[in-house]
């Protein structure tokens, strides 16, 4: 066999393999359904935090035993993202984080429960371009976090803290072990919730996974458990969205990192995120701004990475928007 006809037999396995993949999401589910695993893995040391993920809550994620008997107090905690560095400012665009409150009415105790990014927000939502892996580079996991005490001035002074309902100590036990099994299972955090368009009856593409997220579920689950939830107010959340066609599916890393025959494929991912690397000089970032408007208004283009998989979002007004709206308590 000569050198040609082997580089020929090679790309057509390629190729075949790609459009077995095709084959295989041509029925797609939307929105694709958020991949749950078996265990958490053990972070890689490249991924450091700056500012340490859960610094007073128990390392193994363990929530305290409560009496049957107990009576807790539930609350609805929101706060302007990074409000320790930034105060409200963020608060003004309507950028929130959300938490829950409990307090035991026999111990006095109060806790908060919180889900976020281990690395911080634009780790888990870009990833790095290491020199010595060919592969994008992510940091992307998220978990609970559950910690004595509710900072009754952090939550409060820009956001919100409301007790929205009570639940007996048997049901929290069961709630913080569902939790317990939810954090081991669901490891990453995901930034986009990607749909065709901004209207009521709009395509869903993809769900983010993020801190409100965590919230809505825990709620769901008390309501599960026998909770009753009510608030005064109307009960807003941030959601930040992508608006797409239908996306294409392109492969994990091994399918397209690793062949040599997507190769154009790979660099062009890798130049896309190169736009949204982090610790650039605010120079770089204002060059880089331009960049990301070429390649998201103009290419109408958006690679996205989802399930450790990667795919292409073909991008259309209005392209990006952050809003704040109402999701009603369960």
């Amino acid at each position: 066999m000569s050198h040609t006809e082997f580089v020929f037999i090679l790309n057509l396995l390629l190729f075949l393999r790609v459009v077995a993949q095709f084959r295989d999401h041509e029925q797609q589910q939307w929105p694709v359904p958020y991949r749950r695993f078996d265990h958490r893995p053990a972070v890689d040391s490249y991924c450091e935090a700056l500012y340490p993920f859960c610094p007073t809550g128990d390392r193994d994620g363990r929530i305290p035993y409560m009496r049957d008997t107990d009576v807790i107090s539930v609350y609805r905690l929101q706060t302007p993202v990074w409000e320790f560095k930034y105060g409200d400012l963020l608060g003004k665009f309507h950028i929130m984080h959300d938490a829950i409150g409990f307090s035991s009415s026999e111990t006095g105790a109060n806790y908060t429960m919180e889900w976020y990014e281990l690395f911080q927000l634009g780790n888990c939502t870009f990833p790095h371009l290491r020199p010595e892996v060919y592969a994008p580079f992510w940091c992307n996991q998220g978990a609970a976090c559950f910690f004595e005490g509710i900072d009754d001035l952090h939550w409060s002074q820009n956001g919100t803290l409301e007790k929205i309902g009570e639940i007996t100590g048997s049901q929290f036990n069961e709630m913080a072990q569902w939790v317990q099994d939810d954090n081991k299972t669901g490891i990453y955090y995901e930034t986009w919730t990607v749909r065709s368009d901004p209207s009521p009856n709009t395509t869903v593409w993809f769900e983010s996974y993020d801190c409100s997220q965590f919230v809505h579920r825990t709620y769901r689950k008390l309501k599960e458990l026998g909770a009753k939830l009510s608030s005064r107010s109307q009960t807003n959340y941030t959601k930040i969205y992508l608006y797409s066609g239908e996306p294409t599916y392109l492969g994990n890393d091994s399918a397209i990192f690793g062949q040599p025959g997507l190769k154009n494929l790979a660099l062009d991912i890798r130049s896309f995120y190169h736009t949204f690397r982090p610790h650039q000089s605010f120079k770089d970032f204002v060059i880089s701004l331009l960049e990301a408007f070429d390649k998201i208004v103009l290419d109408k283009s958006f690679y996205l990475y989802y399930n450790f998989e990667y795919w292409h979002l073909p991008m259309k007004p209005p392209y990006l928007q952050i809003t704040y709206e109402e999701v009603p308590l369960p």
